[in-house]
């Protein structure tokens, strides 16, 4: 199975709070995911290396042309965000569950997606 992971997650990961492991399986982030993350200004030390660890350790699937061109229609169909757009896209064109639990993503037809249990 192929994962692409939204930020939600990771952050999740981070925090320790996901109700159950995750799959053993092949994951990925978005380059917009890996930027989402890296730019949060109140991250310790502590967390930020934890974030490079990481990002050194999965796959990020930068902004290929094919990525592009459907995170265009998907802006233009469904009225994303350009950071949910990009990220959908990232999915739909690797062919992967989105493990997200935003909701608000859930309407992208053809989009396999996943939500995971939290313990907050």
């Amino acid at each position: 199975m192929k994962y692409v992971l939204d930020t939600n997650i990771v952050i999740y990961l981070q925090k320790g709070v996901l109700q159950e492991s995750l799959p053993i399986a092949q994951y990925s982030i978005s380059v917009i995911t890996e930027i989402e993350l890296r730019a949060y200004s109140a991250l310790t030390l502590q967390q930020r290396h934890w974030l490079e660890l990481f990002i050194n350790d999965i796959q990020v699937v930068g902004l290929s042309n094919t990525i592009k061109e459907k995170t265009i229609e998907l802006r233009q169909q469904y009225r994303l965000k350009l950071p949910d757009a990009i990220v959908c896209a990232t999915a739909l064109v690797e062919q992967a569950i989105l493990l997200t639990n935003d909701k608000g993503l859930h309407q992208i037809e053809g989009l396999n997606y996943q939500s995971v249990a939290v313990t907050i």
